[in-house]
């Protein structure tokens, strides 16, 4: 075969090898793009850098929240007594939850268990074991739900001689 002839045919080959890469490169692209997630475009700004790659998704709206208004309260209850006796156990913080929390929230309640640090009256940190009652109610039961809150707050004050019971209100989205 002539010498001309073999370079013709080894570019025409080297020229099909090249179109049908060419081919399955475009192809490829096209099915990673059409498998990516939709991305909306948004428009460039003429002090903003260079846009995004059309493949980086694009943040999108936050979703409608699920659930109706409700209210976290979450209380802080310390074990450890300003006298010296023995903390509260958990037996007797089980009853107190059993006869007074319990009747003035009967749809449901958490206890955790923990270890709480506070500076007291008198400039001391104190550290002891503590309880977190939370405790989930309807944005329109506010009123009535924090006179009851209240009114466990000042009980356990009394009864295990605390100088007081944290309190902490945070408006949530409840879907049960």
């Amino acid at each position: 075969m002539p010498q001309h002839r073999l370079r013709c045919s080894r570019l025409r080959h080297a020229r099909v090898r090249l179109a049908v890469l060419a081919v399955s490169t475009a192809l490829l692209g096209a099915a990673a793009t059409a498998s990516a997630p939709a991305v909306t475009p948004t428009p460039a700004r003429a002090s903003a850098p260079a846009a995004a790659p059309a493949s980086v998704p694009v943040a999108q709206p936050p979703q409608a929240v699920l659930g109706d208004p409700y209210v976290e309260t979450s209380l802080l209850f310390g074990t450890a007594h300003a006298d010296g006796s023995p903390p509260v156990t958990d037996r007797q913080f089980r009853r107190f939850v059993d006869e007074f929390v319990t009747p003035r929230f009967p749809e449901g309640l958490t206890v955790q268990q923990g270890q709480g640090q506070y500076r007291d009256a008198h400039g001391a940190i104190e550290r002891e074991r503590s309880y977190e009652l939370i405790l989930w109610y309807p944005l329109s039961r506010k009123g009535p739900s924090g006179r009851k809150i209240e009114e466990i707050r000042s009980a356990y004050t009394q009864r295990f001689g605390q100088e007081s019971v944290a309190r902490a209100d945070h408006p949530i989205s409840v879907d049960f």
